[in-house]
């Protein structure tokens, strides 16, 4: 197990929202060596985030990814519902869900617990780092680490930088992502950022070629699989990401850049029928 002044990342992590993602980035950091905390908003929320890590934890070990046992990795975790748990982390991540004054208010309320030598970092996929930054006491000492779904398996993640990020946070978000062993792709703050504008522009007309009838789902992501080399296509990793978090994440870059990020109909229709992707069981692909 590695020593803590081994560590490329923060010897002590916090992850406010312990649902997919977070969980993830739970999993991520504890693999790496950080004792690490999940926040949730109750028990039963609390308990279910830490069935996601050591689940995730023991298929790692599975895989060959940790030479070691479960209980090596589960010292290093734990879950709780109080805010107060994040008193003595370096780095807290938010993973809550991509709605601007939820994450407002739940930025505010963590970084109050924080010491002031802690680092703050969100994981949103689109909305403004800058503007998230003008929200807070210590905006220098905030940045966006935007991960990607899986979080364990993907190699990516996107340093949003904010026009308040201090230099020494700016160089220490690159080796935190270089000690997860994933690839810091370092961009500046705009709408969408990098990866999710262009993501989204590609699924949004994926979904209106589907809208007008062009070719089916199917026939469409193997044209970009097999065509383009994507490791996935636009529309089933709509339905990885689900298509309520896509609609968001549009509807805000509509209101940014134009309305050339207008949702198709479809996609407001499958919403509002609850056909959201994998979670809901049936999306562009059914998955009951």
């Amino acid at each position: 197990m590695a020593e803590i002044h081994d560590l490329k990342v923060p010897a002590r992590v916090g992850v406010l929202g312990g649902g997919r993602m977070g969980a993830g980035i739970a999993h991520a950091f504890v693999l790496a060596g950080a004792q690490v905390v999940v926040v949730e908003r109750d028990a039963p929320s609390a308990e279910a985030a830490r069935e996601r890590v050591v689940r995730g934890l023991a298929q790692s070990i599975e895989r060959g990814v940790f030479d070691g046992n479960l209980g090596e990795l589960t010292e290093r975790f734990d879950v709780s519902v109080d805010y107060a748990a994040f008193a003595d982390r370096d780095l807290v991540v938010e993973a809550v869900p991509e709605n601007w004054d939820l994450k407002v208010s739940a930025l505010s309320d963590v970084e109050a617990q924080l010491s002031e030598s802690a680092y703050l970092a969100s994981n949103t996929s689109s909305l403004s780092i800058d503007g998230l930054a003008e929200a807070l006491e210590r905006p220098s000492q905030f940045i966006g680490l935007h991960f990607f779904n899986p979080v364990p398996a993907s190699k990516l993640v996107e340093v949003v930088q904010s026009k308040y990020s201090s230099e020494e946070l700016k160089t220490a978000a690159r080796t935190w992502v270089d000690g997860l062993g994933k690839t810091p792709v370092v961009v500046n703050d705009a709408p969408g950022f990098a990866s999710s504008r262009l993501g989204v522009a590609i699924a949004l007309e994926a979904i209106r070629m589907v809208e007008e009838g062009v070719a089916s789902p199917d026939d469409i992501d193997n044209a970009m699989v097999l065509g383009y080399k994507f490791p996935m296509g636009p529309l089933a990793l709509t339905d990885v990401v689900g298509l309520d978090v896509r609609l968001g994440i549009a509807e805000y870059l509509e209101s940014q850049l134009g309305e050339r990020f207008a949702p198709p109909q479809l996609m407001r229709d499958m919403v509002a029928r609850g056909e959201l992707g994998r979670k809901s069981g049936k999306g562009f692909y059914d998955y009951s």
